[in-house]
């Protein structure tokens, strides 16, 4: 052995490979985790930090299609696929739009929900516990329409989501102004969901990382990663640009960036990276109190004591690295169609980040088949910070030999075949 030596080698310093890290230390393992920037630097940097079982259907619904197709007509609508030829993304997309049915639909939020339950659950327990400084609160998400329809639509998708224990409350447009007075009238409704939370995400990620290092634990930031060597079973060694690592197991959460080294495990990966906008301000005067997803611009707001954001949106263009203005715009015009004070004083930042999106909607979680020291943690999709601490707590059992919480067959890294 020539490569510098871990226990474990985490690969990605974003929520997943943080909070695998500090589960598997808190087991005592020893951990090394590798980043290509700094941790945190990615996805989990600027997203809306809401903490959503609410968001346990799948992007993959009945329906979903003719609604994409629709807004690939608008060049400022939620979704976006930039035009030209790429194999891979048009594969990705005949993927999705096969699973757009509503068996698939129900099998994946089957299978997502008691994930995000569990996870919202250990969230606040690890926040309480271990005092992380990340603005959480337990405020719950409120779902806006202006479009009656959509409103009953949702209505209807209540009654599956109370199946796995995720509590909604509709309420008329009347109401819905009685309860969040930054809103505009005009509403037809909405829809409450008590059980989601909210956190800063960029300070949840910074408390992760803070507890890695007092755990013991090394962050190797501003190493890129090469490539995996693989001899016979297992990956004998990550090749960086500081040196070759060798290590006894391996957790694979690089997000959007998985496919880049997949081919030694011998698995497909299929992961888009979906790029997702935000705008960071300083707080309006009129700020909402909750947590809001304003539905037919599909606009996320969130509001902490150090600010005020305005995220989502969907961009299928490989990884372009410029900031579509018109993305952007279109944030500020959804928001200014909901809400009294849709933007603060003083713009802090404007911000892309690439999701790791698959075709299912599901997380690739476990071990690789035919490479018996890769244990897998990507594919999160929208739901990377939500899903964070059931991710580590999954990928602790399974690296160290413990029986598995959950039944992980619908999230098998090897359920889209080989390589």
């Amino acid at each position: 052995m020539n490569g510098k030596q871990a226990d474990v080698l985490v690969l990605g310093g974003g929520a997943i490979g943080l909070a695998c890290a500090l589960t598997l230390l808190e087991a005592g393992r020893s951990v090394t985790v590798l980043d290509q920037g700094r941790v945190g630097g990615g996805s989990s940097h600027g997203n809306c930090g809401t903490l959503t079982p609410s968001h346990a259907m799948p992007l993959a619904q009945p329906g979903m299609v003719a609604t994409a197709l629709r807004w690939l007509m608008k060049p400022d609508a939620p979704l976006r696929i930039k035009p030209g030829f790429d194999p891979a993304l048009w594969r990705w997309l005949l993927g999705f739009a096969a699973r757009c049915n509503l068996r698939d639909c129900l099998r994946a939020t089957a299978a997502k929900a008691p994930l995000l339950v569990r996870s919202r659950q250990l969230i606040e327990a690890l926040v309480r516990e271990r005092g992380l400084d990340c603005e959480f609160d337990a405020l719950g998400t409120l779902y806006v329409f202006r479009d009656p329809r959509g409103f009953e639509h949702l209505r209807q998708e209540v009654a599956v989501l109370a199946e796995y224990g995720i509590a909604a409350e509709a309420m008329d447009g009347a109401a819905t102004l009685a309860y969040e007075p930054a809103l505009k009238p005009g509403v037809a409704g909405s829809v409450l969901f008590p059980g989601d939370g909210q956190l800063r995400p960029d300070r949840y990620v910074a408390e992760l990382a803070r507890l890695v290092r007092e755990s013991g634990g090394t962050i190797a930031e501003g190493t890129r990663i090469d490539g995996l060597v693989r001899d016979g079973g297992r990956i004998a060694s990550v090749a960086t640009d500081a040196g070759a690592y060798e290590a006894r197991d391996i957790v694979y959460a690089l997000g959007a960036w998985s496919p880049a080294f997949a081919k030694p495990l011998g698995v497909r990966i299929p992961i888009q990276p979906g790029k997702g906008y935000s705008i960071t301000y300083t707080r309006p005067e009129r700020c909402p109190r909750i947590p809001l997803s304003l539905k037919e611009p599909s606009v996320c707001v969130t509001a902490w004591g150090s600010g005020y954001r305005l995220g989502s949106t969907m961009e299928f263009a490989g990884y372009d690295t410029r900031l579509n203005r018109t993305r952007l715009d279109a944030l500020r015009r959804g928001a200014a169609e909901f809400l009294h004070e849709p933007e603060g004083e003083s713009v802090v930042e404007e911000w892309y980040g690439w999701r790791p999106m698959t075709p299912d909607d599901l997380p690739l979680l476990g071990r690789v088949p035919e490479v018996s020291n890769v244990v897998m943690a990507t594919g999160h999709g929208m739901l990377g910070i939500s899903l964070s601490a059931v991710t580590a707590r999954i990928v602790g059992d399974v690296v160290t030999g413990a029986p598995p919480s959950f039944d992980l067959a619908p999230f098998s890294p090897a359920r889209f075949g080989r390589a």
